[in-house]
């Protein structure tokens, strides 16, 4: 094949691809879509095109305001916000006597830490007390009716002793001056009279401390050591207390963060129950910065739950912020402003509605 002829095929096969593309080109550009976009890609578009523009946000995860509504994104929470309760020590957690849902009493035991040591520590600082309170009676009453009868004849029987000595002296110096009795003899005589004498003066002096009582310095002392060793107990009772971890008021059981068995860590385990007076349920409102000039005190308003579709539930404005601060509550929409600040306001439901602490409302406070 000639070298022209080669040529000229190159170029009708060139064309014809040409012409197959341009035609699928067409085609696809006169072509209906493969798939409808549902309602819900449509309106966020719509929302993603108005928020490039500087529109008016309209996401669906808040609620349509007007002049006489304010809307927000809320929490719904305990009458007094919710109450992690801790303990003041690290130790292994013994026993769990509450479960989540249960009510209780301030004061109730919630969770028992393992006391083992604190127990031991305690039966013997008791034990220490109650030998000081034991001498402190003794030394407050004196010595007994008895014992001073037995000082009073052991210092008879020394002076009778005594004046024994103290005649034997007296013949025995009569003797020596006639050469009857020896120098040693007197020697002795006199010795044992000495003798005699110091421990009838020594015997009498007992009669006499047990005759008064004990020394009013005797006395305070021994109420000093009676005061340590109560502090000694009191200090082992609140050291095993502070392992008793209990209720500081009435409300119900949220949550149960622990296990029997757990070593619990002051420093970083936090809560090991979370409890919370559901007796009446408020929400934490977010409220743009731009509505609160028209928040009052006492106005009406109502939450709904995505749970509860379109149900109401009515309660009033109690408490408004006095300080605006970051988003509480946050959706999953991507184009949400989280740099938008708030001032959290609280609402008070009324009855018992059935929502739990922790869930998400959307809110309406109605002017």
């Amino acid at each position: 094949m000639s070298t022209h002829t080669k040529s000229r095929v190159q170029l009708a096969v060139f064309l014809l691809m040409v012409a197959t593309c341009g035609g699928q080109i067409v085609r696809n550009a006169v072509a209906s879509p493969v798939t409808e976009p549902v309602g819900a890609d449509v309106k966020k578009a719509e929302r993603d095109a108005k928020s490039r523009l500087g529109g008016t946000d309209t996401r669906d995860a808040l609620p349509v305001v007007s002049a006489s509504i304010i809307g927000g994104n809320g929490i719904v929470e305990p009458a007094d916000r919710e109450t992690n309760v801790a303990a003041q020590v690290s130790a292994v957690v013994r026993q769990v006597l509450v479960e989540e849902g249960q009510h209780v009493k301030k004061g109730d035991l919630l969770v028992q830490l393992d006391d083992t040591v604190e127990q031991a520590a305690l039966l013997s600082a008791e034990a220490e007390l109650a030998g000081e309170r034991a001498q402190l009676n003794r030394v407050l009453r004196g010595s007994r009716v008895e014992d001073r009868d037995a000082a009073n004849a052991e210092a008879q029987a020394a002076k009778a002793r005594a004046d024994l000595s103290a005649g034997v002296l007296a013949r025995t110096e009569q003797l020596a001056k006639t050469g009857a009795a020896t120098p040693d003899e007197l020697e002795r005589a006199r010795r044992q009279a000495q003798t005699d004498d110091a421990t009838a003066r020594a015997s009498n002096a007992r009669f006499r401390a047990a005759e008064s009582g004990s020394r009013v310095e005797e006395v305070a002392f021994q109420r000093a050591r009676t005061q340590a060793a109560e502090a000694r107990a009191a200090q082992a009772r609140a050291q095993l207390e502070r392992l008793a971890v209990r209720a500081p008021a009435d409300g119900e059981v949220l949550q149960v963060r622990v296990r029997p068995g757990e070593l619990y860590s002051a420093q970083s385990s936090g809560a090991l129950v979370v409890m919370g007076d559901t007796s009446k349920l408020r929400v934490r409102m977010d409220v743009d910065e731009r509505d609160v000039a028209r928040l009052k005190v006492g106005a009406s308003a109502y939450v709904t739950a995505d749970a509860f579709g379109e149900r109401r539930f009515s309660g009033k404005v109690v408490e408004v912020g006095r300080r605006f601060g970051r988003k509480n509550v946050r959706t999953d929409d991507p184009i949400e402003k989280n740099d938008t600040k708030v001032l959290e306001t609280v609402l008070e439901l009324e009855g018992t509605p059935p929502l739990v602490p922790g869930q998400r409302v959307t809110s309406f406070v109605t002017l």
